[in-house]
């Protein structure tokens, strides 16, 4: 265990999300944007993700969190947090890695929103097609 001074820190992202998270040992305070977890995270579900890499490797109570989130909505943010930790606690101990890398943890989800096309429409709109083998646009008798 290391000093009470010394912060180990931790990136993560998740969609345009970005958690800058740096932990030390202390009484298991939890800060996100100078914010109390509970206030910045209403959902139970998005502070369960926040606090699994903690109760995956039993640091619960053993580090304080501080973390500033930018960026994204909620859900990416509690993803970006979970990362953030997850890489800060593979800095302060290495014997956590097998934990984490078990329970995918450390994993990076590299889903993104896809980008508008040429169109300016959104990917999935797409113009209806005018095709003459399609049988759509002709409704008379087969020649």
């Amino acid at each position: 265990m290391a000093k009470a001074s010394e912060y180990w820190w931790g990136t993560g992202r998740r969609k345009t999300a970005v958690a800058g998270v740096r932990i030390r040992p202390g009484t298991g305070i939890i800060q996100l944007n100078y914010r109390d977890l509970d206030e910045y995270f209403p959902r139970k579900t998005h502070k369960d993700q926040v606090l699994a890499p903690l109760k995956a490797t039993g640091a619960e109570g053993r580090y304080d969190v501080f973390a500033k989130l930018t960026g994204g909505g909620i859900s990416g943010q509690a993803g970006a947090m979970s990362l953030g930790i997850a890489r800060a606690l593979l800095k302060a101990d290495g014997a956590f890695e097998a934990v984490l890398k078990e329970r995918k943890l450390l994993t990076r989800d590299p889903r993104m929103v896809e980008i508008l096309k040429a169109q300016r429409r959104p990917w999935r709109r797409n113009a209806a097609g005018h095709c003459r083998e399609c049988g759509a646009a002709d409704a008379g008798p087969a020649a």
